[in-house]
């Protein structure tokens, strides 16, 4: 469905400049925004994928991955067509790269309908990048808090100030991607000048919303695996948005044009751990790792196992009102 954009401005001779994300796309009739999913009409912007639903299933939190917004609860989860990030190993690169493909429409009032129907906790935009799907996901989350429902971004963060404004009040969760800490690394993986942007949506989430925030990076070899650059991001978590920010590190497989490249290794993941703690992080989790013990939580305090899991299963729980069974120290997040 068709729907004129919720930010842009009109120019003259009817060019148009989206504002929804960070590359500010300058349009002129008949053209296209770099995420193939707005087009100027006319001298007026519209996004061609209002409820346009391309995937949809029912995830556990843990997938996305979140691991401290309680914890083994049931997400309805769905993406669209399209992406402002052209990432080179995506895994998700049938939608996110998709230039026209199958979707069906699904109106926001269904979407609330069947997480009600499913017995879902909440709704996730998920599996290409929510924020080019703006107007929908607003009025989704709208909705959703009417009907007492949670609301969760997984998202590359290459938004802008004024888009996540728009829909801050109504999102409760913010699964962020922080793809590198230098502009060399973002330019070979996302093909943006400045990341800063990123950097500073995730502050804002959390502290001008109040959204739950938790972070990943997936470590591709040759690419993001620099000490240094871990380093970075550990300490500008640390610092930023506090010490018990869950910061996920997974594991990269070879997929779309990074096939030639060889998984993460295992040595590498645990380091990026390590460096987390050096820098004063209480909670990284390693990730693509199963049954590795770097999924599970581990109390801040005492040290004592609090959640055991195993892909995206919970199969221990040592919580009582979000605090740790064995001290009572409380853990940050969500629970129970």
């Amino acid at each position: 469905m068709i729907r004129e954009a919720l930010l842009y401005e009109k120019l003259k001779g009817e060019k148009v400049r989206c504002n929804t994300c960070p590359r500010h796309c300058l349009l002129g009739e008949g053209k296209w925004g770099y995420c193939f999913t707005r087009q100027n009409q006319g001298g007026r912007l519209f996004s061609l994928i209002y409820g346009e639903v391309a995937s949809l299933s029912i995830n556990p939190i843990e997938k996305k991955p979140v691991f401290h917004f309680y914890p083994g609860s049931r997400w309805l989860s769905l993406g669209a067509l399209g992406c402002n990030f052209r990432c080179p190993g995506c895994q998700n690169w049938e939608l996110s790269h998709s230039r026209g493909g199958s979707a069906r429409y699904l109106s926001p009032e269904e979407l609330i309908s069947l997480a009600k129907r499913y017995h879902c906790l909440g709704i996730s935009w998920t599996f290409n990048e929510p924020t080019i799907w703006l107007e929908y996901t607003l009025d989704g989350a709208k909705l959703a808090k009417e009907q007492g429902l949670y609301t969760n971004y997984v998202t590359n963060g290459y938004i802008t100030e004024e888009a996540l404004d728009a829909i801050g009040r109504y999102l409760d969760v913010y699964r962020v991607d922080i793809k590198g800490f230098s502009r060399a690394s973002y330019a070979s993986i996302a093909h943006i000048p400045d990341f800063a942007p990123i950097l500073e949506a995730a502050k804002r989430a959390k502290e001008r919303w109040g959204m739950h925030v938790e972070l990943v990076t997936n470590i591709i070899p040759g690419f993001n695996d620099d000490e240094d650059e871990l380093r970075g991001i550990a300490h500008w978590i640390c610092e930023e948005l506090g010490p018990y920010t869950p910061w996920h590190v997974t594991r990269f497989f070879p997929h779309l044009k990074l096939s030639h490249l060889e998984p993460t290794p295992l040595a590498t993941l645990e380091r990026a751990a390590e460096i987390a703690r050096e820098e004063g992080l209480g909670y990284v989790y390693l990730g693509n790792l199963p049954a590795h013990t770097g999924e599970n939580t581990y109390c801040h305090h005492c040290g004592r196992l609090v959640i055991k899991r195993q892909v995206f299963d919970v199969l221990e729980y040592n919580l009582k009102k979000g605090r740790c069974r064995y001290c009572d120290t409380l853990i940050p997040g969500r629970f129970d």
